[in-house]
């Protein structure tokens, strides 16, 4: 298909541009950097927005409301779990430490008490070592270290109690060592009052504080065993009393009895007014008063405090145990709460997010049905348009109001935009339609101007045949070859304008025709012709069908080569054959193309565009395409690469079914003349000989002297006499040029006598008459023998210098 009906396309793809680029909007262009979203996407972002929005915020406060609820929830549990097992392992140890100082102080007294407490802390100690191994990831602060710290304090029981046992530990590092297990104790108490709910906090902290006070207690009761054996305190001891009375008093007046409710507050105060709380602050006052001197602690007052100090421990504890169950039940109590409500937050939160996607769906949907009325018409249009543009591409009429025809929008502003769509839509069709048909009349009219100059072109070629047969004037007829040759590349740039206008060439031949003819012939058509070698390995023959557009294709490709190496580099054209055809390989020494142009030039051989001819005036490349068409239809395969040299090397492949067989006909090589003039019989007296074509009355165009080697043909011996022109008259000078033979081309019987002053030796064979090539060949022989040291072939024939560069330029 022509290139003009590439504008068909253009038109089509500017009209789709143009409703691109054009506002619907106050009728104002985009820009370049504006952005516009399509109706489709705007509504489902006005959708999505507000539905994706309410549901971010509703999971996140689902989110945290359960995670609130895990952590709480944990905390209940750890709470519930590790609070009892170490208020066993708490008390427990407090009472060993009391019977280790009883027994360090007097080791005649029994041990029969501190073995029996031994075996109650050992099992309390075994209940509280798993704990060490528990998920404590949700707990409370610090909970993970302080039960880590008591499992390690107490871990070193076993080696303490052996040291009591055997005498080696005094009643200082058993009290300090006890210390220290039941402050470890003291830290998970802790751990367990901070939690995340502010009132189950409140009431954890009353709890670590009524544990603080009997720890004080304990303490007291610890330092005075190990008093009673010896009847007096040391001072150390009086001021760890009066410290463990005092905190004791302050946690339980300031900070515990306080915060009680109702039934703790009775417990309390009965606990407080009982006979043994008050023996107890009695002998405490006691101690207090007396200032560390003068003290006796007599066996009966020992028997007083054990009475009143157990009977204390035991009040607290049962105290410790109810505000343990009003702690637990209100943390239990929280946690159901914060449950309640998450369920209640996520279902109420959920229901809302529904109620607002299917609002928000239910008012889009009815912008969303008229813009898929418009969007089903904009798909239509994008569909039709390339099947219209293809059509026209292919020849085909087309007809605007079949394809797109009007419609009747309803009277609103998607109304309004189907018209201006179905108006654009008609527009772009008629456009490619209009556009179309002037580049095809373009093209005919480009085709019929060159057909026409190509027939003035035929008659000049026959005039300049006729009068370069009809003159023998050396001079004239070397203007003669010139014009000739002119007149034939002039011919092919007529035939690019045929195959850029899709076009074919109209010469065409009846018969195979050798390869090497086609090569010269296509030389003949090169401007620089003498820069171009030719090297035929065999006499492969060319399909009548393909010689026009092969010696086309060859010419497009020397007359690149030699334009592009300067000169007198040569062209080298070399053809063999092969398992799949003819290779006819050309290579220059020029400056050669870079990797992305050689790419682009394949790319080109491969799939020729449709060109329009009017958008590649301007491009320098018009051979190029014009290879890549007849390549195209003809089957051949072309490819570009570096030459060794530095220039470019063309490989043209004729397949196998444009190779034609030898005509039995045509005498062999042997019996041929050769193109170097090593042969019988004169070349004829103008261009090479090439192949005629069936539309013309001479051979193919070019000068004679190519430089043409061929394989397949015997080369003339250095020693055999080479033809040369006629000798000199010696009254007339050295003739400038050959001259032809008379009547040599007629048989005897339509010959006319010869006139009686020729000479009788003067014959056919040694006419004067030569062709440019057969001069050429003699040149490049004689100077080869020269250079070589031997005599010229034809002794006594005087040869004119050999052409400098400039001359083949």
């Amino acid at each position: 298909m022509s290139g003009s009906n590439r504008g068909g396309r253009r038109g089509a793809d500017g009209a789709r541009a143009g409703r691109r680029r054009t506002g619907a909007t106050d009728g104002q262009p985009w820009t370049a950097g504006e952005r516009r979203l399509p109706l489709r996407t705007v509504l489902l972002v006005l959708l999505l927005v507000p539905s994706v929005a309410l549901v971010s915020l509703w999971g996140l406060a689902t989110y945290e409301l359960g995670d609130e609820y895990r952590v709480q929830a944990a905390q209940h549990d750890l709470k519930t779990t590790v609070g009892p097992r170490n208020a066993a392992l708490f008390n427990a140890l407090e009472r060993e430490r009391r019977l280790t100082q009883e027994v360090l102080a007097a080791p005649e007294a029994s041990r029969t008490d501190l073995v029996r407490q031994r075996t109650v802390t050992d099992r309390a100690l075994r209940a509280f070592e798993p704990l060490a191994s528990a998920d404590t990831g949700d707990g409370q602060q610090g909970l993970a270290e302080a039960i880590s710290r008591t499992v390690r304090v107490a871990g070193r029981l076993a080696q303490e109690r052996r040291a009591v046992d055997a005498g080696t530990a005094d009643e200082e590092r058993a009290f300090t060592y006890y210390t220290e297990a039941i402050a470890a104790g003291t830290e998970v108490f802790a751990a367990i009052s901070r939690g995340a709910n502010g009132e189950v906090t409140g009431l954890s902290q009353v709890l670590f504080d009524l544990n603080g006070a009997v720890d004080m207690i304990y303490r007291e009761d610890a330092l005075l065993a190990r008093g009673w054996p010896s009847g007096r305190l040391s001072d150390e001891d009086y001021d760890l009393i009066t410290d463990a009375v005092g905190t004791q008093e302050y946690l339980l007046a300031s900070r515990v009895a306080p915060n009680l409710n109702a039934e703790e507050s009775r417990l309390y105060t009965a606990m407080i007014k009982s006979e043994e709380w008050q023996a107890r602050v009695a002998l405490e006052e006691r101690l207090q008063s007396a200032d560390g001197e003068g003290i006796t602690l007599s066996r009966a007052r020992a028997e007083q405090w054990r009475t009143a100090a157990d009977a204390s421990v035991a009040r607290l504890e049962a105290l410790i145990g109810v505000h343990s169950q009003v702690s637990d039940a209100a943390g239990a109590a929280a946690v159901r709460e914060l449950e309640v409500y998450l369920y209640s937050a996520a279902a109420l939160g959920l229901f809302a997010v529904v109620l607002v996607v299917l609002m928000t769906w239910r008012l889009t949907t009815l912008l969303r049905r008229r813009v898929l009325a418009v969007h089903s018409q904009a798909q239509d249009l994008e569909q039709r348009l390339p099947r219209v543009v293809t059509r026209l591409e292919q020849g085909e009429d087309v007809d605007v109001d079949a394809e797109v025809p009007e419609v009747s929008p309803a009277p609103d502003e998607f109304g309004e935009l189907s018209r201006a769509l179905n108006l654009a839509s008609r527009t772009a069709v008629h456009t490619a339609v209009r556009q179309a048909e002037q580049h095809r009349g373009f093209e005919r009219l480009l085709q019929r101007i060159a057909r026409r100059t190509q027939l003035l072109i035929g008659l000049q070629l026959k005039k300049l045949d006729e009068l370069e047969r009809r003159h023998e004037d050396p001079q004239l007829l070397e203007g003669l070859f010139d014009l000739d040759h002119l007149t034939a590349r002039l011919r092919r740039y007529e035939e690019n304008l045929v195959i850029l206008a899709g076009g074919q060439p109209r010469r065409r031949w009846r018969r195979p025709v050798p390869l090497l003819d086609v090569l010269r012939a296509a030389q003949g058509e090169v401007q620089d012709y003498r820069r171009v070698e030719i090297d035929v390995e065999g006499r492969p023959w060319i399909s009548e069908r393909a010689v026009g557009p092969l010696i086309h294709i060859l010419a497009e490709l020397m007359e690149n080569a030699t334009a592009f190496s300067k000169p007198p580099a040569p062209v080298e054209i070399k053809a063999a054959p092969v398992s799949r055809g003819v290779v006819v390989e050309i290579e220059d020494r020029g400056l050669g193309m870079e990797a992305q142009q050689y790419e682009a030039a394949n790319a080109l051989m491969q799939a020729p565009p449709q060109m329009d001819v009017m958008t590649r005036a301007d491009d320098v490349r018009l051979g190029l395409y014009v290879v890549a068409r007849l390549s195209k239809s003809l089957g051949l395969q072309v490819e570009l690469r570096p030459s060794a040299f530095g220039g470019t090397r063309v490989i043209v492949l004729v397949p196998q079914d444009l190779v034609a067989e030898r005509p039995r006909a045509v005498p062999d090589a042997a019996d041929s003349p050769s193109p170097d003039g090593a042969g019988a019989a004169p070349p004829p007296p103008r261009r090479p000989a090439g192949p005629r074509p069936a539309d013309e009355d001479h051979p193919a165009d070019g000068p004679d002297d190519l430089p043409v080697r061929s394989r397949g043909r015997a080369m003339a011996d250095v020693t055999a006499p080479a033809p040369v022109p006629a000798r000199p008259d010696p009254r007339t000078g050295p003739a400038p040029l050959p001259r032809r033979t008379r009547q040599a081309s007629l048989v005897d019987e339509l010959r006319a006598p010869a006139p009686q002053d020729a000479p009788a030796s003067q014959g056919p064979s040694s006419a004067p008459a030569r062709s440019g090539a057969t001069i050429g060949a003699f040149q490049r022989q004689s100077r080869k023998h020269r250079a070589a040291g031997a005599r010229p072939s034809a002794p006594g024939t005087d040869q004119p210098e050999p052409p400098t560069t400039e001359d083949r330029g």
